[in-house]
C-alpha cells in the first residue's frame, strides 16, 4: 500500500511541478530587473511549499512558536534535519530567508533551477574557497536584512536523532552579531527517510520555533563551542517534543 501511495504522491508532485514551474519562471523573468533580492520567487516558493504539504501522506502537522521571529529582525535560522521534506515544512513558517544549500542540489532538475532563481547560497562542502565565499555572501545578506537558513548537521539524519553540528552557522552569527533562531522538527524522517523513495504514512509532524538567542547571550566567541551548545539545546527540545 505504501508503494502504491508513493507512486500516486510522486506522480501528483511531478504534475504539480510541471504546471507551476513555467508560471514561476515567467513571474521570475518579469520581476527580475526590479527584484534584486529575489523576494518574489522566495514568496512563491513559500506558497508552493504550503500547497505541496497537502500532497504528503502525513497524519497531522503542528507548528508552535512561529511568532518568535520578530518581523523586521534578522536571524541565523538553524534546524535539525531528518528529511528532504523538512524544507517544505520550514518554508511554511513564511520567514524571509536565504537558504544555504549544498552545491550538489543545483544539479537536480527543477530543484536546482528554483535554487538559482531564488538566488539561494550554494556551498561545496569539500572546497575551502567555496566555504569562505558562502560566509561572505551570507554576511552580505544578513547586513542587508535578509535572514540565513541553514541545517548545521549538513546532511539528513539516518535515525532521526541529532547529529554533529558544524561551525558555519555559528561563525556567521558571531561575525554578523545577529541572534540565532533555533527550529526543532520531528516526524519527517518517518514520511520520507534519507535516500528513501517510498513515503511512510500516518506520521505526525511537529515543529517548534524556540526563543531567539541574542549575541550577548552566546557566552563565547568560539563557533565550535557554540555549535555544541545548540546541538544540546535542540536535542533536549526534540526529546520534549516527542513526549507531548
Amino acid at each position: 500500500m505504501d508503494i502504491l501511495r508513493s507512486i500516486i504522491v510522486w506522480a501528483g508532485g511531478i504534475i504539480y511541478i510541471l504546471v507551476l514551474f513555467p508560471v514561476s519562471f515567467l513571474i521570475w523573468l518579469a520581476v527580475l530587473p526590479f527584484d534584486k533580492d529575489r523576494r518574489v520567487i522566495h514568496r512563491i516558493l513559500i506558497w508552493q511549499s504550503q500547497a505541496s504539504k497537502i500532497l504528503l501522506p502525513i497524519g497531522s502537522f503542528s507548528a508552535e512558536g512561529r511568532e518568535k521571529a520578530v518581523k523586521g529582525s534578522t536571524y541565523v535560522v538553524i534546524s535539525n534535519h531528518q528529511s528532504i521534506i523538512d524544507i517544505l515544512f520550514i518554508n511554511t513558517l513564511g520567514y524571509r530567508v536565504k537558504w544555504i544549500s549544498k552545491i550538489e542540489n543545483n544539479k537536480i532538475p527543477i530543484l536546482g533551477w528554483y535554487l538559482r532563481m531564488a538566488d539561494y547560497i550554494s556551498v561545496d562542502r569539500g572546497n575551502e574557497e567555496s566555504k569562505v565565499a558562502m560566509i561572505e555572501e551570507s554576511l552580505r545578506c544578513l547586513k542587508n536584512g535578509t535572514s540565513i537558513m541553514i541545517f548545521p548537521e549538513g546532511t539528513r539524519s539516518k535515525d532521526g536523532e541529532i547529529g554533529f553540528f558544524k561551525r558555519g552557522a555559528f561563525q556567521l552569527a558571531i561575525q554578523a552579531g545577529v541572534p540565532i533562531l533555533p527550529v526543532v522538527i520531528d516526524g519527517t524522517g518517518g514520511i520520507l527517510p534519507k535516500h528513501g523513495l517510498v513515503f511512510g504514512t500516518g506520521h505526525d509532524i511537529k515543529m517548534k520555533v524556540l526563543d531567539p538567542v541574542k549575541p550577548e547571550s552566546f557566552g563565547t566567541d568560539n563557533p565550535d563551542e557554540l555549535a555544541l551548545r545548540f546541538a544540546t539545546l535542540i536535542r533536549e527540545e526534540l526529546i520534549g517534543l516527542r513526549k507531548k
